[in-house]
């Protein structure tokens, strides 16, 4: 079945405009009527969503995941808070209605911009392996690899979560509103319920038997064995007494005492694949300040977090290539397809040759981003058809760069949300456990991550160390590309998604939509997917990029046709603030 939206034009003229259109991608029926109970204005937003247009605001805006989590974004919002006051509040309410994203027991990267002193901060709270951990921890007795869900259900994968920590830091630098009073709203929903979305009861289905493993996520998400489904009113009173406790005692609430104890005796007795980590990893950890990565493209700076995401370099290095090559023709002329995909694949390639935790393994960031070198790789892409091959260019570097290139496995899970508010302040923050479900393990209400299997499986290949191996106390590299482009220093677009790896070319194709093919904020997050890393070139099931198939086929790619489940959420910050909500997930902007 082909999605689409009737008269939804997708990309503008430009001066020499090509003829050809591409379908949006329309949001499922049932989403709508899930959450217009929440508040006429969730309702004024789910419509506009499925009209295909942005939602229009003045003064602030909040884009999210869920409308449940948008609507504690907007209150707080609504009362003058700020950004950073708002984050809290989404992130909060996101780990209790869309668990199997995000939440405490996760990691996040937040991109901030300070309107009063113009400045772009970005902070790691990406989840640290334990210093128990060793390079071979998902290795067997042969030190060959374990098979990805072996490794990833249980307590081995699960490493210190940062996302409260983060929250705290955020609160601290920006918030304006208790700390308290941002925790309330989700607290109260967890003791009154909310009802179980499409999305959240397709997902528990799915994942049954996995989630079926560990009593205490079992009795949450399959009481009595069966699967909570769609409408179902969900309490969860364990989450909202641990909210409870950080808001009396901050973060530290969650990182010592009994909820660490919990943390700690949940992951060390999982039974069957017992984890490492220890009360002395979570009272350790720290987030961490890094300085933003940006790259110049049609005039504006793309910046996002730099390693240990792989984000921003790679999203940079891509839209850097490109930057010489005319991309006006839009989203289905073959030519671009091209051009974005082999200009994605040169820039994967450097990606698991170089990009891992700065903090462990000298990464060449600037030699990756240098003028000269993206030119160099930029003339690769100057012939008609596809790179037969690609390899890992060599960046200039002031260390020896002898790495292997890594085989980490990413799987589609994660949330991202942006949010602007009454002073121009501008959040932009992606937030995960990594697989969805992460662990599978629950315990005071929330489960815990598997972001350890974001590592290398293997430690070396042929006596070459790979970059992103484990190591005790290091981050492992991730792909979230939380993002805010900038054009004469002040932000003008706020953007970011889900969906693993692929979140560099969903975010990348994102801003080219927006830049080059004059999309609104709405439009440029519904175009279809199509989405090359490793070679094999993805085009979203259903959509009109299908129709790219044969062409790209002649111009020598492999091509495969699969669902592309995105989750972008945009700010576009002008003279208004206009929101757009992928219509994938089950997201929507509100503003006022």
């Amino acid at each position: 079945m082909r999605l689409f939206l009737t008269g939804l034009a997708l990309f503008a003229a430009s001066a020499a405009p090509a003829q050809q259109a591409a379908d949006a991608v329309q949001p499922e029926a049932a989403t709508q009527g899930a959450f217009q109970a929440i508040s006429k204005e969730v309702a004024s937003a789910l419509e506009a969503k499925f009209a295909g247009t942005p939602v229009e605001a003045e003064n602030w805006m909040v884009a999210a995941a869920n409308p449940w989590a948008v609507q504690s974004g907007a209150d707080v919002l609504a009362k003058g808070g700020s950004a950073a006051d708002a984050l809290v509040a989404v992130q909060a309410m996101l780990g209790l209605v869309e668990p199997q994203s995000s939440g405490l027991g996760g990691g996040a990267f937040l991109v901030y911009y300070d309107a009063a002193s113009s400045t772009l901060t970005t902070l790691d709270g990406r989840e640290t392996a334990p210093l128990a951990a060793t390079p071979r921890l998902f290795q067997d007795g042969e030190g060959e690899p374990l098979a990805f869900f072996d490794a990833v259900v249980g307590g081995l994968s699960v490493g210190t979560p940062g996302t409260p920590a983060l929250m705290e830091d955020a609160h601290v630098r920006w918030g304006k509103l208790p700390w308290a009073e941002l925790l309330t709203p989700a607290i109260e929903r967890a003791e009154m319920g909310f009802e179980v979305s499409p999305r959240l009861a397709g997902l528990i289905e799915a994942d049954a038997e996995r989630l079926g493993r560990f009593a205490t996520t079992s009795q949450y998400f399959m009481p009595g064995g069966t699967p909570l489904a769609e409408g179902d009113l969900l309490k969860n009173p364990a989450y909202g007494t641990t909210l409870r406790a950080m808001a009396e005692g901050g973060s530290r609430a969650f990182y010592t005492g009994e909820i660490a104890a919990d943390i700690v005796a949940t992951i060390q007795n999982a039974e069957g694949n017992p984890g490492v980590l220890s009360p002395l990893d979570l009272s350790i950890y720290k987030v961490k300040e890094r300085a933003p990565v940006c790259v110049s493209y049609r005039a504006h700076d793309v910046c996002g977090m730099g390693p240990p995401s792989s984000g921003a370099l790679t999203v940079g290095q891509i839209l850097g290539v490109l930057d010489s090559y005319d991309l006006s023709a839009g989203p289905l002329d073959l030519n671009v397809r091209r051009l974005i995909g082999d200009a994605s694949r040169l820039a994967f390639a450097d990606r698991g040759r170089y990009m891992a935790d700065s903090d462990f393994v000298p990464v060449p960031a600037q030699g990756l981003l240098d003028g000269a070198y993206i030119a160099e790789r930029a003339a690769l892409l100057a012939g008609d058809d596809a790179l037969p091959e690609v390899a890992p260019g060599n960046p200039e570097f002031d260390h020896a760069l002898n790495w292997a290139d890594d085989q980490s496995i990413e799987l589609p899970s994660t949330s991202h949300f942006v949010i602007v508010d009454g002073e121009g302040n501008v959040a932009s923050m992606t937030t995960t456990i990594e697989n969805g479900f992460g662990s599978r393990l629950m315990v005071r209400g929330f489960l815990l991550n598997n972001e350890l299997t974001d590592f290398s499986f293997r430690s070396h290949v042929d006596g070459v160390p790979i970059a992103n191996r484990v190591e005790p106390g290091k981050r492992p590299r991730s792909s979230m590309s939380p993002t805010i482009v900038m054009k004469d220093g002040a932000p003008v677009l706020a953007i970011g998604s889900p969906g693993g790896s692929r979140i560099i070319g969903y975010v990348a194709q994102s801003v080219i939509a927006y830049l080059d093919w004059g999309l609104d904020v709405q439009q440029a997050v519904s175009v279809p997917h199509a989405v090359n890393r490793f070679g094999k070139y993805d085009v979203e099931e259903g959509t009109s990029a299908e129709d790219l198939t044969e062409g790209l086929t002649g111009l020598g790619f492999e091509v495969g046709s699969r669902a592309l489940t995105s989750g972008i959420h945009a700010i576009s910050i002008g003279e208004t603030l206009k929101g757009g909500a992928d219509p994938r997930r089950e997201g929507i902007a509100l503003g006022q």
